[in-house]
C-alpha cells in the first residue's frame, strides 16, 4: 500500500495507476483501465486512443467511448478544465445514465493533444449512483486523473507515435509530478473522502432502519430510536420516554428524573 494512505499505486503492463483500498481492477489492457468500488456502485474509467484524424470531435468520442459502458447517457455542457498529463488542451462535462433504473451520475475530461500524425484523445471519468456521488464528487475525478501510461503501446501507439506524443506532452515528466502529487496530497483527499462516505453512510443506515440516532446524556453512549416519535428522555436506568407533543415531561409527577436526549449529528 501507498504509505497508510488507503491508496496503492500499482504499475500494470500499459499503465500506472493508484487504486483505492478495498476497489477491484475490472479492465488494464494498453486502451483503457477501469477501476471499481467494492460495491459496484462506483467506478473510474480512463480510455484513449492515438492516431486519431486532426480535429476529432471530443464529444462524438465521449459517445463512443461511454455510451456501451453507461446506458442513456447524457451530457451536460462542455466546460474548459485542465488537461491531464501535460495534453493541450481540455473540457470537462457532467454526465448522467440510467443502469437498470437505477440513476447515476459524474464527470468526464476529454484531453486532446495533437501532431504531425494525428491527434489523441484521452477520457478520464469518474461516476457513481446518483445517492453516493456526493460523497465521491470531491476525491474520485483525481483518481482517473492519476492514470498515466507507461508503455509505448499505450493507447494503441506504436513505438515511434509514442515517442512523438511523449516528446509534446513530456510523458515522463508528467508521470513523475503525478506521483509525487499523490505522496504529497492523497492522505488529505482520502481522510475527506472517508469523512463524508462515513457520514452518508450513516443517514443511509438510518434511513433503512427506520432510526434516529440520540445521546444518551448520562454516559454519552448512542441510542438507536424508532423515528416515530420526535423527542426522547431518558433516566439514570437507561429507560426512554417518547413523545411528539414538546411540551410533555415526563418529570411532572416523577419520582425520578428524566433528562432530554439530543439528536447525534456526525
Amino acid at each position: 500500500m501507498h504509505g497508510d494512505t488507503g491508496v496503492e499505486i500499482r504499475q500494470g503492463q500499459f499503465f500506472r495507476y493508484a487504486l483505492p483500498r478495498g476497489w477491484g481492477v475490472a479492465e488494464d489492457g494498453n486502451f483503457a483501465v477501469v477501476l471499481v468500488a467494492p460495491d459496484k456502485a462506483a467506478l473510474t474509467i480512463m480510455v484513449g486512443n492515438a492516431g486519431l484524424p486532426l480535429g476529432y470531435n471530443p464529444v462524438q468520442y465521449l459517445y463512443e467511448r461511454l455510451a456501451p459502458q453507461f446506458p442513456n447517457l447524457a451530457l451536460g455542457q462542455p466546460q474548459p478544465a485542465q488537461p491531464v498529463m501535460g495534453m493541450q488542451r481540455a473540457w470537462v462535462f457532467e454526465l448522467v445514465y440510467n443502469v437498470n433504473g437505477v440513476p447515476c451520475r459524474g464527470v468526464a475530461r476529454c484531453s486532446v493533444t495533437s501532431g504531425y500524425d494525428g491527434c489523441t484523445l484521452v477520457i478520464t471519468c469518474a461516476a457513481a449512483q446518483e445517492v453516493q456521488w456526493a460523497g465521491y464528487a470531491h476525491w474520485l475525478p483525481q483518481i482517473a486523473d492519476q492514470i498515466v501510461p507507461t508503455h509505448s503501446a499505450a493507447f494503441g501507439a506504436s513505438a515511434m507515435m509514442m515517442q512523438s506524443l511523449q516528446n509534446s506532452i513530456a510523458l515522463r515528466q508528467q508521470a513523475q509530478e503525478y506521483h509525487q502529487w499523490s505522496q504529497q496530497t492523497w492522505q488529505a483527499v482520502t481522510a475527506h473522502r472517508d469523512q463524508i462516505q462515513e457520514k452518508n453512510n450513516f443517514y443511509i443506515r438510518e434511513n433503512l432502519g427506520g432510526v434516529e440516532t440520540f445521546v444518551n446524556p448520562y454516559d454519552s453512549k448512542l441510542v438507536e430510536l424508532p423515528n416515530q416519535h420526535t423527542h426522547h428522555w431518558v433516566n439514570r436506568q437507561g429507560q426512554v420516554f417518547s413523545t411528539n407533543d414538546p411540551s410533555e415531561d415526563p418529570n411532572a409527577g416523577a419520582t425520578e428524573e428524566w433528562v432530554p436526549m439530543t439528536r447525534y449529528k456526525p
